[in-house]
């Protein structure tokens, strides 16, 4: 699972990082949260990579009704082959999603706290995604969404939760994009070094997004 994430690093420099050669300036975020529209990389028609921004929570192309977006935040990866939802997508329309870390919640006895997890190196990084682009005739209405891939947690983040978004450096960015079908084998294996400190609670609501959301709030992890 992955339901809350960052972005602040200066977006032209973290798209250039992906093979994006000209990009405009993305807002900082703090807290960015399902149905907003968050800073994505994809190949274009014209060969070239393209920084774009995809409402997060994937519509498929044939679904009726685009509120079928809410419960599709993420993509498991041992499924996303297979599942119509998803299937299309993995196959002809992937992309990256740009974050410089994301919170997950460890559950200690009745209590939920935040994490913040990001790279030991501090950089920023990529998520594997999927997008589709969904349009209703009727009310000519058009939406570019998008899904977080998701795998099962390695050893690092195996404490704080059983799942983990796909972590993707340059190198292996260029692979997923490039349609590389065994990526989803060992992605935890191949996951970078992360680092994990809890988070103030506040977190825990969207209207907060603001630099302190990130501040320590206890001991620092790191793998």
């Amino acid at each position: 699972m992955c339901g809350r994430f960052a972005f602040y690093s200066p977006s032209e420099a973290a798209a250039a990082l992906f093979g994006v050669s000209d990009s405009g300036p993305v807002e900082p975020r703090y807290n960015i949260a399902p149905t907003q529209y968050i800073a994505a990389v994809r190949d274009g028609e014209d060969g070239n990579r393209k920084l774009v921004m995809l409402r997060w929570g994937l519509i498929p192309s044939w679904a009726r009704d685009p509120s079928v977006a809410n419960r599709m935040i993420n993509a498991r990866a041992e499924t996303i082959a297979e599942k119509p939802s998803y299937r299309a997508a993995y196959s002809r329309r992937r992309c990256l999603v740009l974050t410089d870390g994301f919170y997950e919640w460890c559950r200690e006895g009745d209590v939920k706290t935040p994490y913040f997890i990001s790279l030991q190196s501090g950089m920023p990084f990529a998520l594997g995604a999927l997008w589709e682009h969904w349009h209703d005739r009727q009310r000519d209405e058009s939406i570019q969404s998008t899904a977080l891939v998701t795998i099962a947690a390695n050893n690092f983040m195996r404490p704080i939760h059983h799942r983990m978004p796909m972590i993707l450096e340059s190198e292996a960015a260029n692979d997923w994009l490039g349609g590389d079908r065994s990526m989803l084998d060992d992605a935890a294996g191949k996951c970078p070094p992360l680092r994990a400190w809890p988070v103030d609670r506040r977190v825990n609501n969207a209207r907060n997004d603001d630099e302190g959301l990130i501040d320590p709030d206890g001991d620092r992890l790191s793998d």
